[in-house]
């Protein structure tokens, strides 16, 4: 299945809010698009007993299906930490392996498109060998197969956190299909200069600048449609 990988330049540059309404973009452009949050780490124990994941329930939510939440979220941690201490709090280790098992159970459900929304940075360690990247990397092998969206969160100190992980992304030998502007600091200085910064250097197209009360209709999905990761037919019966 075709796979977009959503990455940020930090943790709390709003991944989860930009996955969201691109979600909703993408189902109102008529592509079958479910969520993926392969690990959450910070959680609150349901009357059932199972750990959720408030960004995993916000995926939940946006998603137009009524996927069950083990799907969307198949490794819940309580802590909220890096993945690998989250997981060694609680005497467990999470691999790529287990998570790319955990792809598996999207089948049954045919997506035409899989929103894999990761977890801090491209770089987040997953385990003492592993990071989240390895696991983009094993999604994405087939260059044909999907591509990277990366948030940047505007704020002080973005263009550098936006520039090396892009560096990163391309190193890792994957496709950086777009960018997200997401507006978190509504009084940052130079808004307009910095995103045209990194309009010049990220060499990659911007989807969309987020401010307070974006919508699905901000986005712009053109690049997406050209990089075939969605396609004319798509959502044509």
């Amino acid at each position: 299945m075709r796979t977009l990988f959503v990455t940020g330049t930090d943790t709390g540059v709003g991944k989860t809010y930009v996955s969201c309404l691109l979600l909703k973009a993408l189902s109102q452009a008529g592509v079958r698009a479910l969520p993926f949050k392969p690990v959450a780490a910070g959680a609150e124990q349901g009357a059932d007993g199972h750990w959720y994941n408030e960004d995993g329930q916000a995926l939940q939510q946006a998603c137009a299906e009524p996927l069950p939440y083990t799907l969307i979220n198949p490794v819940t941690l309580p802590d909220p930490l890096s993945p690998h201490l989250a997981a060694a709090r609680v005497g467990r280790t999470v691999t790529t392996a287990e998570l790319l098992d955990a792809v598996e159970a999207f089948h049954p459900w045919q997506p035409q498109l899989l929103l894999v929304e990761g977890a801090g940075g491209w770089r987040v360690p997953l385990n003492e060998h592993e990071t989240l990247a390895d696991l983009a990397k094993a999604l994405l092998a087939d260059r044909r197969a999907g591509g990277v969206v990366l948030v940047v969160g505007m704020r002080l100190g973005c263009l550098n956190h936006a520039l090396l992980t892009a560096e990163a992304i391309r190193a890792d030998g994957l496709p950086l299909l777009g960018w997200v502007a997401n507006c978190i600091d509504p009084e940052m200085n130079a808004l307009a200069d910095n995103i045209a910064t990194l309009e010049a250097r990220l060499g990659a197209p911007r989807l969309a600048t987020l401010a307070y009360g974006a919508t699905a209709a901000d986005f712009d999905l053109r690049p997406l449609l050209g990089a075939a990761i969605i396609s004319p037919e798509i959502g044509k019966p």
